[in-house]
């Protein structure tokens, strides 16, 4: 293209309308006033262990017309993600105050060691309106903090009292007709309530930008609430204190629910309401690990920079202090850096297990490459669940292609051009890696089935992954191995000697050589678990 093109091409660029858009996520849903809201639990987490939990597991108020799950992507199912339906529901633009929810069974005394267990171990509920997790601001040393969610309860003085009552604040915008285009829905469509695109798009509505939570602990007259059904008013003022509590649990013993509901509009726009979530004080802890990471890093690579320095260093040193005669006459062997050119392209006693790795390890850093490329980019968006874990997993698939052709052409050329047992090794670098991760998967299911988490993969689930494995990632591994036995074997800038150097002996055990090792990657994998 010449300079009269390239001109051209400029000036149409710059008097093209240019339209934008929210690439990921869900598209913006409008709200009329007067529409149900629905809310929705996730599992139950905890910030002191791993092991999610079903919401439905503990004595909670369950929804009138069941409990349901929500269709979840494959991400969701392998992060131990279970949405399903709640008993709260709101209306659009209308404060609701005193709202009961029920009044659970006499506590039994599975229940209630259950309950106070599940207290002990600082588990959190985990609500979730129009894809938004249910957010809770706390104050300490002066500074407010933001947390997903809030704990069932808390121990005072070997007394374990639960959050009965909830106070909702839903922020809303005004809806504006924007060209936002939907790239991936959820599952989070309203089920059991009018569909919120019933009364046409000229009725003025909301969208839903925040969603904030304050749990309490109220004291509730169980006499009171006999003859009332669910979402019928309270009988009595309730005055939601955070920073009391008074409603013990005590086995034999029902436990009231209540909640109410505060709208309030913002000016937040709906592409900006994820931003309060992306400012949680969980990044400063990452932050930690990430500096750890760094130093670590940095450590390692001084101690392999001083090393390289001071043998160079060394042998510019004695050439130096040789004249050009003398120099002539060296042996290239007083060269220290120099003593491994001839073996250092030797086969190694087990060459398809080297193919294997290499080739796995370029699979691995490609789906690494292509993952952080694609959510740096919007397409895995927290505002969709799932799809970061379902992305990585269709990427590492599909570079099997990549895996295949490297683990076979590496092995071509430390069998000098000689494909002979290609289709092993590529079929051993489709299968290795891939099943010791997945033997280490079923063992860890069958954990998690044992404590009936909700972490616990489903049988369908194991299945699916299975198909995938063997229809998609094995053949895309044997193309690549096909294409890799098709191309020519690199070839070696030096050459390599017919007799093996002798290796001194080491001047250090090998155990301990491998937990020194070890203990840096350990140590970073910890402090990011840990915290």
């Amino acid at each position: 293209m010449g300079n009269f093109g390239i001109w051209v091409l400029t000036i149409c660029l710059i008097f093209q309308s240019g339209y934008g858009f929210y690439l990921p996520g869900s598209y913006p849903l409008k709200h009329v006033v007067g529409n149900y809201l629905s809310v929705k639990v996730n599992s139950l987490t905890s910030i002191d262990t791993e092991m999610p939990f079903s919401y439905y597991s503990l004595p909670f108020c369950k929804p009138v017309e069941g409990v349901k799950d929500s269709a979840e992507n494959l991400g969701e199912l392998l992060m131990g993600d279970r949405i399903e339906n709640s008993p709260y529901r709101f209306k659009m633009h209308t404060n609701e105050t005193e709202i009961f929810l029920c009044q659970t069974n006499k506590l039994s005394s599975d229940d209630f060691k259950l309950l106070t267990k599940r207290i002990d171990e600082m588990y959190q509920v985990n609500l979730i309106l129009d894809n938004l997790p249910a957010i809770r601001y706390t104050r300490k040393e002066g500074f407010m903090l933001r947390w997903t969610g809030y704990p069932i309860g808390v121990k005072i003085k070997d007394v374990y009292y639960v959050f009965n009552h909830l106070k909702f604040k839903v922020l809303v915008h005004k809806y504006e007709e924007t060209n936002v285009a939907r790239v991936m829905g959820t599952g989070d469509a309203v089920e059991g309530f009018p569909s919120v695109g019933n009364k046409g798009s000229d009725v003025p509505g909301y969208m839903v930008v925040g969603f904030e939570v304050v749990p309490c602990s109220v004291m509730h007259n169980g006499d009171l609430v006999k003859n009332l059904k669910m979402y019928e008013k309270y009988p009595s003022p309730i005055k939601c204190e955070p920073t009391t509590v008074s409603m013990p649990i005590k086995e034999g013993e029902p436990i009231v629910f209540t909640y109410e509901v505060n709208f309030e509009e913002s000016d937040i726009k709906w592409p900006s309401r994820w931003d309060a979530y992306l400012k949680m004080e969980g990044a400063k802890v990452h932050w930690f690990s990430i500096l750890n990471s760094l130093m670590v890093i940095t450590f390692l690579a001084g101690i392999v920079l001083v090393i390289f320095l001071r043998t160079v260093r060394r042998d510019l040193t004695r050439y130096e202090e040789l004249d050009k005669e003398a120099q002539a006459m060296v042996n290239e062997e007083l060269s220290g850096w120099k003593l491994v050119v001839g073996d250092v392209f030797r086969a190694p006693s087990n060459p398809a297990l080297l193919c294997i790795m290499v080739g796995n390890g370029v699979q691995i850093l490609g789906m690494a490459i292509v993952t952080i490329l694609f959510a740096a980019l919007g397409f895995m968006s927290p505002a969709s669940r799932g799809t970061l874990i379902t992305g990585m997993l269709f990427s590492y698939m599909i570079l099997g292609i990549a895996a295949g052709y490297v683990a076979v052409r590496l092995w071509r050329t430390i069998g000098f051009g000689d494909h002979k047992g290609w289709v092993s090794v590529a079929w051993k670098a489709a299968c290795f890696f891939p099943g010791i991760a997945f033997f280490i998967l079923t063992i860890l299911n069958f954990l998690l089935w044992g404590s009936h988490s909700t972490g616990a993969i489903p049988f369908s689930l194991f299945v699916i992954l299975l198909l995938l494995w063997f229809c998609i990632s094995v053949p895309l591994t044997l193309v690549g191995g096909y294409f890799g036995a098709k191309a020519p074997h690199i070839e070696y800038p030096v050459r390599t000697n017919q007799i093996p150097r002798e290796i001194p002996a080491q001047k250090y055990p090998s155990w301990l050589l491998v937990l020194g090792a070890g203990t840096l990657p350990f140590g970073t994998l910890f402090i990011e678990l840990f915290f």
